[in-house]
């Protein structure tokens, strides 16, 4: 393989499942590469907690499917989606002591693999995946490219560094409350939450917390976005959620014509009165300006479906007995019981507060979630519908830059964190409710160099609206030669 370039580092996954198909390098040589660029960087970033390096050169060695991404490199989220044979951890400092292993790769992992996929490890998360930012005791924290003082967010934190800081072009995430979205703002990704239903869970999970659950990839560009979409997309049997399937491959949304679109922009923050952070809002002004220059109708929006209480109502109602589920299922697992303290002080919490909640009340929960969804969706519903017949909403990804680490870390637990995590999140958390595909572009940078996501949400299944505008705003506001220094 030629090294020019550091050696093709900064290829996405399309550029490089070409060289392969031309025969101009070997998955082999791909995989080589980038086990070399993670053992030089990830010393500092901490983004990948558990190499498996010897699997790889072995599946790398062939034969391998004959899939749209043979041979390229990829690294796993560790949670929810797992590979059989290896560990499994979640973030957790009980089941890395107990040395757990997964049995099976899920139904997701089976599609990466047929892709032609190449898993080179696992990365890092926080416990249980129920924070904003990458900081777990049992794995340290992992440290933003952009800034290594910074949180690369979370709770796909590792996976976000990792393909910022040029190890890999893709890494598995999944999205409960942001996950996705979160460390692509935070890095400078493409990050895709896609549609409910749209990658199964399966086949251990219909669903996983209850309605939130959304699996997919970090990237670097659109198109890989599309394509590995297309590679994964469908049900299996059994799955409770369906989405509608495309009427085309989703990578020929990449480059298509949108048309004139109506497009809200909405930058004030949800059941409050203020702004977002002006660097937050600053971004959503880029992407309006450049949404507009290109053709689109685009207009200042109140939705006042965003601030309906029934959100935090319903969060509250129910986060809580994920976290104290998800102790009982790995008690079982063990076959031990996990006593609550053996959790950091934040997952502590949680399952303390989940314990309380009685059947009737989680299920009063879950219909406040409805309900708010319900009302959301109408404005993307067409008029004559009783909607407001917009074609996409734009935010703010975040509602602040990527703090510092430790500000939303485990030593800082205190009555606040709560309020902290939520004004960084409160774009995030409504369309894993909604079940609605959202994404995050980086198209905008703070003054101290940070990246700063724009979020575009489009209607339930319509990820081709999303990603025939996203690879708009990318040929308008290129992002693809901008990386981290140090990783230059």
């Amino acid at each position: 393989m030629t090294t020019d370039a550091t050696d093709g580092q900064w290829l996405d996954a399309t550029a490089q499942a070409a060289l392969v198909r031309d025969g101009a390098v070997t998955p082999a040589e791909l995989v080589e590469a980038a086990i070399a660029r993670i053992e030089a960087r990830n010393p500092r970033c901490n983004a990948v907690i558990t190499p498996m390096f010897d699997k790889a050169r072995a599946a790398a060695a062939g034969p391998l499917p004959d899939g749209p991404f043979r041979g390229v490199p990829m690294l796993l989220k560790d949670a929810v989606a797992h590979s059989a044979g290896d560990p499994y951890h979640c973030g957790m400092q009980v089941l890395k002591d107990a040395g757990y292993v997964a049995p099976t790769d899920t139904a997701l992992v089976a599609r990466y693999r047929a892709a032609g996929f190449v898993i080179l490890g696992k990365t890092n998360l926080p416990e249980l995946a129920t924070s904003a930012t990458t900081e777990p005791l049992a794995f340290g924290a992992t440290h933003n490219p952009w800034n290594l003082d910074h949180s690369p967010g979370g709770s796909s934190g590792g996976s976000g560094a990792a393909v910022a800081s040029g190890m890999v072009a893709v890494a598995h995430g999944n999205d409960m409350g942001g996950s996705i979205r979160i460390p692509a703002s935070a890095c400078g990704l493409v990050g895709l939450k896609p549609t409910r239903g749209r990658n199964s869970l399966g086949p251990g999970f219909g669903e996983y917390w209850a309605l939130t659950t959304h699996e997919h990839v970090l990237t670097r560009s659109v198109r890989d976005t599309a394509a590995v979409l297309d590679a994964t997309a469908g049900p299996v049997p059994g799955d409770p959620y369906y989405a509608p399937p495309p009427t085309r491959p989703f990578r020929d949304e990449v480059g298509a014509d949108p048309g004139r679109l109506r497009i809200g922009v909405r930058t004030r923050r949800p059941r409050a009165t203020d702004d977002v952070h002006p660097d937050c809002v600053a971004a959503a002004g880029v992407a309006a300006r450049a949404l507009e220059a290109l053709g689109h109708h685009v207009e200042v929006v109140d939705l006042p479906a965003l601030d309906d209480p029934a959100l935090g109502e319903s969060l509250g109602g129910i986060f809580g007995t994920f976290v104290a589920r998800d102790l009982d299922r790995w008690s079982a697992t063990l076959g031990r019981t996990i006593d609550p303290a053996e959790l950091e002080p934040w997952n502590q919490a949680l399952v303390e507060g989940g314990r309380t909640v009685t059947a009737a009340r989680y299920i009063a929960a879950l219909e406040r979630a409805n309900d708010y969804a319900r009302g959301l969706a109408r404005f993307w519903a067409p008029t004559d519908d009783g909607g407001d017949g917009y074609d996409l909403l734009v935010t703010p990804q975040l509602g602040a830059p990527p703090p510092p680490l430790g500000v939303l870390g485990p030593g800082n637990a205190g009555p606040g964190l709560s309020e902290a995590m939520g004004a960084l999140t409160v774009f995030t958390f409504p369309f894993n409710i909604t079940g609605q595909p959202a994404v995050s572009l980086p198209l905008h940078r703070n003054g101290d160099g940070l990246p700063i996501g724009v979020q575009l949400v489009a209607a339930y299944a319509r990820e081709d609206v999303l990603l025939r505008v996203a690879a708009q705003l990318e040929e308008a506001l290129p992002w693809a030669d901008e990386h981290p220094a140090w990783c230059a």
